[in-house]
C-alpha cells in the first residue's frame, strides 16, 4: 500500500512538472525577442579598440622568428637562457616581492578576483585585468552553484567535488601565471623602466614577451588582452583540460555534455545603470514582466526597488569548453563586448565598483537568490515557483551561498613547468576581436535558471 502511494506521488510530481513545460517554452520565445531588442540598444554606441594592425603584424612576425629559432627550443621550454642570467640585486628583490604577493593573493577565488580589480583600478590601460575580474566572478558563482539550492540535490557528491577542483584549479593556475605579469608592468611603471626581461623568472611563456614589450611602448590594450587570452587558455589546456582525470570524470560525463548542449555554460556580466533602457515601454535591463501588475499580484508584495539603478546583464554562451580554439574565440568576444560598447562598459564598471564579490548570485539578483539558507526556498516544485513571477518573495528565493561558507581554501599539487608555445597555431589567433551583437542576457540567464530548476524538480519527483 505504501509503495502504491509513493508511486502515485511520484507520478503526480512528474505530471505537475510536465504541465509547466509549455509555459517555460513560451517564456523562452518571448525572452529571445526582448534580448534582441535590448541588444540593439546596448550596441548602438561603440567604443574604439585602438587596435593597430601594424603592431599585430609585427607581433606575429616576432613570434614566427621565435619559433624558427631552434636554438631557443630546449627541453620543451623557452627562455632558459634569460632565466639563468644573473639578476641585479634590485631586480632580485622585485622578483621576490612579486612571488610573495602572487602567493598571498592566490588563496581563493575571492582574493584573486579582488586582486585583478585592484590592478585595473590602478592602471586602467590593463583591460585584461578587468575582463579577468569579471570572468573570475563567474567562476566563483559556478563554484557556489555546486552547493546551492538547485544543484546540491541532483549532483553526486564526487562529481560536485571534482567539478569544484577543476574550476578552482583553472582559476588558480591562470592567476598564478597572469598576475605576476600584471605586477611586473605595475613595477615597471613605478620605476620608469621595463622589467619584462624578468618574465622567465616566473616561467611565463616566451609567447608573451613581444606583447609586453610592445605594450610598454604603445599601450595597445586590445593587443595585449588578445595575447593574454591566447596565453592563458593554452596554459590551462595541458594542465587542466587535457588532464586525464578531469577528462574522464568531468568533461566526458553526460551531465557536463548536456550542460553545454542546453547552452547553460553562460558567462554573464551584470550591469548597474543609472538610467532605464526601454523597449516597447518595458525596462529591457530586467525581464519584461518584472514590474507588471500581474507580477505584483502573483508575488503578493510590492516590487523591491534597486537604490543604485536598474540591473541587467550582458554575456555569451560557451558551448564546447573542451575546445581550445572555441575558448580563445570566446574570450576575445567577451573582451570585444566589454570594451567595445560604451553602455556595456559603464554598466559593468558600475556593478563592479558597488558590488563586493562573495560568490553568491544574490550579488546581482537579490530578488531571485539569497545567501541565507534558512530563508531559502526548499520545494520539490521550484520550477513552478519560478514561473509564477520573474522574481521571488522573501522566504521563497533560491539558495546561493557565499563561497567561504561552502568551500575552503585548498592546497594544490606543484604545477607542471613547460612552455606551451611550440606551434604556429597560436600566431594565427592574434587577430582583432570582433564585437558580438546579441549580447543582452537577462532573459537567457533567467531561462537557464528555469531549466536548472526543471532538472532539480524532475530529479526530486523521481527519487522522492
Amino acid at each position: 500500500m505504501a509503495e502504491k502511494e509513493e508511486d502515485r506521488s511520484t507520478f503526480q510530481g512528474v505530471v505537475r512538472l510536465a504541465m509547466t513545460l509549455p509555459q517555460t517554452a513560451a517564456e523562452a520565445v518571448k525572452g529571445k525577442y526582448a534580448c534582441w531588442k535590448a541588444s540593439q540598444l546596448l550596441t548602438k554606441e561603440r567604443r574604439p579598440f585602438g587596435w593597430k594592425e601594424s603592431a599585430a603584424h609585427s607581433i606575429r612576425d616576432q613570434l614566427e622568428r621565435l619559433l624558427s629559432d631552434r636554438s631557443r627550443i630546449r627541453d620543451s621550454a623557452f627562455g632558459k637562457e634569460e632565466a639563468a642570467a644573473p639578476l641585479l640585486p634590485e631586480d632580485r628583490d622585485i622578483v621576490q616581492r612579486i612571488r610573495i604577493s602572487a602567493l598571498e593573493a592566490n588563496r581563493s577565488n575571492i582574493t584573486r578576483t579582488e586582486a585583478y580589480y585592484e590592478c585595473y583600478l590602478e592602471f586602467p590601460e590593463l583591460h585584461w585585468a578587468f575582463l579577468a575580474h569579471m570572468v573570475s566572478r563567474n567562476a566563483g558563482w559556478n563554484m557556489t552553484d555546486l552547493k546551492g539550492g538547485l544543484l546540491s540535490d541532483v549532483v553526486a557528491d564526487q562529481f560536485r567535488e571534482d567539478m569544484y577542483q577543476m574550476l578552482e584549479r583553472s582559476n588558480a593556475l591562470i592567476f598564478l601565471d597572469a598576475y605576476p605579469q600584471l605586477l611586473l608592468y605595475m613595477h615597471s611603471r613605478k620605476l620608469g623602466r621595463s622589467l619584462f626581461h624578468l618574465l622567465p623568472e616566473f616561467r611565463v611563456s616566451a609567447f608573451m614577451r613581444p606583447f609586453w614589450e610592445r605594450f610598454w611602448i604603445e599601450r595597445d590594450s586590445a593587443l595585449l588582452a588578445v595575447g593574454l587570452i591566447i596565453n592563458e587558455q593554452n596554459y590551462i589546456e595541458g594542465r587542466v583540460v587535457q588532464n586525464s582525470y578531469f577528462q574522464k570524470n568531468i568533461l566526458r560525463s553526460p551531465a557536463f555534455t548536456l550542460h553545454g548542449r542546453f547552452q547553460m555554460n553562460q558567462v554573464i556580466f551584470p550591469m548597474l545603470v543609472k538610467k532605464e533602457i526601454r523597449t516597447d515601454q518595458e525596462d529591457a535591463s530586467e525581464p519584461p514582466s518584472a514590474k507588471s501588475e500581474e507580477s505584483r499580484e502573483n508575488t503578493g508584495h510590492e516590487e523591491e526597488t534597486c537604490l543604485n539603478g536598474c540591473r541587467g546583464m550582458v554575456g555569451l554562451v560557451l558551448e564546447q569548453f573542451s575546445n581550445l580554439e572555441e575558448r580563445i574565440a570566446f574570450g576575445k568576444a567577451l573582451y570585444a563586448m566589454l570594451f567595445g560598447y560604451k553602455d556595456v562598459l559603464n554598466g559593468v564598471q558600475a556593478f563592479a565598483a558597488e558590488t563586493e564579490h562573495r560568490g553568491s548570485r544574490q550579488e546581482y539578483w537579490p530578488k531571485l537568490f539569497t545567501s541565507d539558507k534558512k530563508a531559502a526556498l526548499n520545494s520539490p516544485g521550484e520550477s513552478s515557483e519560478l514561473l509564477k513571477s520573474e522574481w521571488l518573495p522573501p522566504g521563497k528565493r533560491l539558495y546561493s551561498p557565499s563561497l567561504n561558507e561552502v568551500w575552503h581554501d585548498v592546497p594544490y599539487e606543484p604545477i607542471t613547468r613547460y612552455d606551451w608555445f611550440k606551434s604556429r597555431s597560436a600566431i594565427d589567433q592574434v587577430t582583432r576581436p570582433k564585437r558580438p551583437v546579441w549580447i543582452e542576457m537577462t532573459h537567457a540567464h533567467r531561462y537557464a535558471v528555469q531549466k536548472t530548476a526543471l532538472t532539480h524538480d524532475a530529479e526530486r519527483a523521481v527519487t522522492k
